[in-house]
């Protein structure tokens, strides 16, 4: 029971990684990323394929962050000329054509068939020292996080980014150029993404391009709305809420009978989809999200 505890802690810290990153892109530039599980793949497989060809893991985390923030680039690019619909629409079919290269350059990923092997975190430590030590370095790589989005929020560099956020044309009246801003967070944002794949890789050892679906990217926005948009502690605290559904929700099948376990993943959607509907109903700010944003 211990062991799948810190299993789950571990899933809700990469998970919070990547809320963190999507929350410095909406929560505070207004930017909508649909996209964000291609980021989070970039980041698995960059360091999963630097660490089978023997770099160290200390510096194929760092390189996953790279990749997955150069590969944002173009995405922040189409930002500067995009209404948010359309680079809704446009990040969402971005993060579709990073997940089919993958599955079609088997030359590189081994496609479909995924890539086993993949050296674990603190893999000289025992099983459940090795998880442990694992959940350590998640808590401080995202305390890191929270610490430099904070001083972030609180710089220049930040509150001109809200001011993208509730109104671009007064910033491009005071003469301000929101364009390398946008492309910038949107870097930020991808960079932590790319940690998380990082450290999902080296977690889970055998990444296949169906673990990287767009649900991956939705769940992440139902965690930083139920938490919170723009909130820091919301995002962590959405992020708990949303895995305790998901992993509470495979036990429902011993409490309510008649449901196949075929069907149970329609019912634990089902259930994060109520949770949400109600959310939104009573709390439509989110938990800690500022009432009237």
């Amino acid at each position: 029971m211990d062991a799948y505890l810190v299993s789950i802690g571990i899933v809700v810290f990469i998970y919070a990684l990547l809320a963190i990153g999507l929350n410095l892109q909406y929560g505070e530039t207004g930017l909508i990323n649909f996209g964000h599980v291609a980021f989070f793949a970039i980041g698995a497989y960059t360091s999963a394929l630097m660490a089978l060809n023997g770099v160290p893991l200390w510096l194929s985390f760092p390189a996953a962050g790279v990749a997955a923030a150069l590969a944002a680039v173009p995405l922040g690019m189409a930002a500067l000329r995009l209404r948010e619909d359309y680079l809704a629409i446009v990040t969402l079919g971005f993060s579709e054509s990073i997940r089919l290269a993958i599955q079609q350059e088997e030359w590189l990923t081994h496609g479909v068939q995924g890539i086993p092997g993949v050296p674990a975190l603190f893999a000289s430590a025992g099983g459940s020292t090795r998880n442990l030590m694992q959940l350590a370095s998640l808590v401080a790589c995202t305390g890191a996080a929270i610490l430099a989005v904070r001083m972030l929020q609180q710089s220049p560099f930040g509150r001109l980014l809200r001011a993208i956020r509730d109104n671009e044309p007064a910033v491009t009246a005071i003469g301000k150029d929101p364009a390398g801003y946008k492309i910038r967070v949107f870097m930020l944002g991808a960079a932590l993404a790319g940690i998380a794949g990082a450290f999902y890789a080296h977690f889970v050892t055998f990444i296949t391009p169906e673990q990287f679906v767009p649900l991956v990217t939705f769940y992440v926005w139902m965690s930083i709305i139920l938490g919170g948009v723009g909130s820091m502690r919301g995002a962590l605290l959405g992020t708990l809420i949303l895995v305790v559904f998901l992993e509470g929700s495979r036990f429902l099948r011993d409490l309510v009978p008649g449901i196949a376990e075929s069907q149970m993943a329609h019912v634990r959607l089902g259930v994060i989809g109520l949770a949400l509907i109600l959310c939104m109903l009573f709390q439509p700010q989110g938990i800690f999200g500022k009432r009237g944003q």
